[in-house]
């Protein structure tokens, strides 16, 4: 059993879910509530001496975000979806920031935390530009969603017979432009909030490599992986509403993974046992992590964090 070991530079991802849960409105309030819970538990890995960098979901807080931007359209100028993807980041990132930084003071352990709006490459020509299939903000009428289209060219999709909704890129990111920096400051100690909800969209708009935003949404859990491999992460600990990786989720018949190796987690996933929209993302981005370098990813949720780092909890995923 691989256990982690003092002083290795780890790389938190915590879902979405992890700062507005099911079923809560997703108040400010119940926001720096559960930052708060989950960040006692990395408080404990920051004490052990590892040098931690921390990534996150924005869901469903950016689609309330795009909700604003239309509530409010005719008032104050509706702002593209990168800038939402940028807002949502500095958001979310600030309430970890806080959390955290309270966590540590309180048990006398003085860290900087800090924040970076963090812009992510992607490919111009990537395949996800032609066939948006990312559901983003609110629901809307057939006639509403007509408009849309021909106002604002925007391709519009019928939900789960709950109205139409956007739908826009999901592109594979290339390159976090801001790595190096990143893994400069987590070096010296400094605890790093970045990648957050993907992070902010961006292309190369010529041979100078000038970048601009676009409108699209990276999977968190790809930009973190890609993140964790340029800074040279040892550890990806993925934390998620589900303790571990099951196979056939769901089902009379579910089991439940303690380990799983790239090959099989390979496996796994060619046979369609890990759905697109939830556990898929973490387990291919767990094989990019490991076929780049890393050692060891756990999937687990944050109260098992320390079990799992013992091999008592959680999926530990090994190449």
């Amino acid at each position: 059993m691989s256990l982690v070991s003092s002083k290795e530079k780890i790389i938190i991802s915590l879902g979405g879910n992890a700062i507005v849960r099911r079923g809560e409105k997703g108040t400010i309030e119940e926001q720096f509530e559960n930052a708060r819970i989950a960040c006692g538990y990395i408080a404990n890995l920051v004490k052990a001496g590892h040098s931690i960098i921390i990534t996150h979901g924005n869901g469903p807080i950016v689609g309330n975000i795009v909700i604003q931007n239309e509530t409010a359209k005719n008032i104050t100028p509706p702002m593209p979806l990168y800038i939402c993807d940028a807002d949502s980041e500095g958001g979310i990132g600030f309430v970890i920031q806080q959390s955290l930084y309270n966590r540590l003071h309180k048990t006398h352990n003085i860290k900087d935390v800090i924040t970076v709006v963090t812009q992510v490459v992607v490919d111009a020509s990537d395949p996800a530009f032609k066939q948006p299939a990312k559901p983003v903000g609110p629901f809307y009428s057939k006639e509403e969603a007509k408009t849309l289209i021909s106002e604002k060219g925007w391709i519009m999709a019928e939900d789960s017979n709950r109205g139409y909704r956007r739908v826009v890129p999901s592109p594979k990111p290339k390159r976090v432009v801001e790595a190096d920096a990143i893994g400069r400051l987590a070096a010296q100690g400094i605890i790093v909030i970045a990648a957050g909800g993907g992070g902010v969209p961006v292309i190369e708009i010529d041979e100078e490599g000038t970048l601009a935003g676009i409108d699209a949404v990276i999977d968190k859990d790809l930009a973190t992986s890609l993140l964790a491999r340029q800074v040279k992460a040892e550890r990806f600990i993925n934390l998620t509403q589900i303790d571990r990786v099951y196979l056939n989720f769901g089902k009379p018949d579910q089991t439940g993974l303690s380990e799983l190796s790239v090959e099989d987690a390979r496996k796994y996933m060619n046979a369609g046992q890990f759905a697109a929209g939830s556990m898929g993302p973490k387990i291919e981005a767990a094989i990019e992590f490991l076929e780049g370098g890393g050692k060891e990813v756990i999937i687990t949720t944050p109260e098992l964090i320390e079990e799992a780092m013992q091999g008592r909890a959680g999926t530990r995923i090994y190449k």
